[in-house]
């Protein structure tokens, strides 16, 4: 059965059964009225935590692990591959692509430096599981936090960054989603600076891409921190998760992610033969199948230079006047 219809049926009984229970038509012999009111009334209050949860899940629902792909030519901004490019997902870690951008700007503004230093709050510390695990009321440099948030997708590097910004990570998730939006990515909303679970935080195939090549647009030299595949911190040599940076020649970025609700996910970066092109992968069951679903994507459109159109009901060959750079 249809999902949707199912949550209809659902809502259907729970609201009418709701509704008789409550109903002034009800008839009870004087002597047990008040033990029928107090189980009418609990019976009720019941049934409407059960239709809120319905109500959640349909809310939930919008979003899920599905699996979407977009790939595009960032010269000229053709749409060569896109499979459920607009379906809302999970971005899990890709979030950070965004902490990444407001870093970046505030840099660029002359809120940040790089070796001004973050402290690690309690809630920054508590981030699980990627992170620098530094403990709270310690400190890191904003390039520190940077290079862990590329390399070992660190949470608590980026909440850090979140509350050294906007004070609060509600206060920065909310400058996240104007940012988005003002990017022309009209269907991102943000709710943390880490992509930790959050049912309300959710993206586009499509918007990940409008990010990452913004990202390359607007911040070129803070882009190259993207090709970092490990780092030295503080004595301690780390290496990155990105396993396409290792197995494909040309890629150079850009952030995987992985939730349970959102599958596996991943915005790639490759130039090859002068052709560049950003790619998405989202809602995989493994790592391996995502990483092999990319690669294959990539031979697609940078095997040969003939290799630039395609063809799909989802308007492949169309032009993202939507990824422009905005700062």
């Amino acid at each position: 059965m249809d999902e949707p219809f199912l949550l209809l049926l659902v809502l259907h009984f729970v609201t009418n059964l709701f509704e008789a229970l409550n109903s002034s038509e009800w008839r009870i012999r004087p002597s047990k009225t008040k033990a029928v009111k107090l189980t009418i009334r609990k019976t009720s209050q019941l049934l409407a935590s059960v239709l809120s949860s319905v109500l959640m899940l349909g809310a939930s629902s919008l979003a899920q692990a599905g699996q979407a792909s977009f790939v595009m030519d960032v010269q000229s901004g053709q749409v060569l591959e896109a499979s459920n490019q607009d379906e809302l997902n999970y971005p899990a870690s890709l979030t950070k692509m965004m902490t990444l951008y407001l870093a970046f700007q505030a840099l660029h503004e002359g809120h940040l430096t790089w070796d001004q230093k973050l402290t690690m709050s309690e809630n920054a510390e508590s981030k699980e599981p990627f992170k620098l695990a530094v403990g709270a009321g310690r400190k890191v440099t904003l390039r520190e936090a940077v290079e862990a948030i590329v390399v070992l997708s660190a949470n608590d590097a980026a909440v850090a960054i979140a509350e050294q910004l906007g004070g609060s990570e509600e206060v920065f998730a909310k400058a996240m989603t104007d940012k988005a939006h003002q990017l022309g990515m009209k269907d991102t909303v943000f709710k943390n600076p880490s992509g930790l679970p959050d049912p309300e935080q959710v993206t586009t195939a499509r918007d990940m891409a409008t990010l990452g090549v913004s990202l390359m647009r607007d911040y070129p030299e803070e882009f190259k921190l993207f090709s970092m595949r490990g780092f030295q911190f503080r004595g301690m040599k780390l290496r990155g998760h990105n396993n396409l940076m290792y197995r494909y020649d040309g890629v150079d970025g850009i952030k995987t992610g992985y939730t349970d609700a959102s599958g596996y996910n991943v915005v790639t970066s490759a130039l090859k033969d002068g052709r560049r092109v950003v790619g998405v992968v989202m809602g995989e069951k493994t790592a391996s199948i995502r990483d092999d679903k990319m690669a294959a994507l990539l031979d697609s459109y940078l095997a040969s230079p003939s290799a630039t159109t395609a063809t799909a009901a989802s308007q492949p060959g169309a032009t993202m006047t939507d990824t422009q750079p905005t700062k």
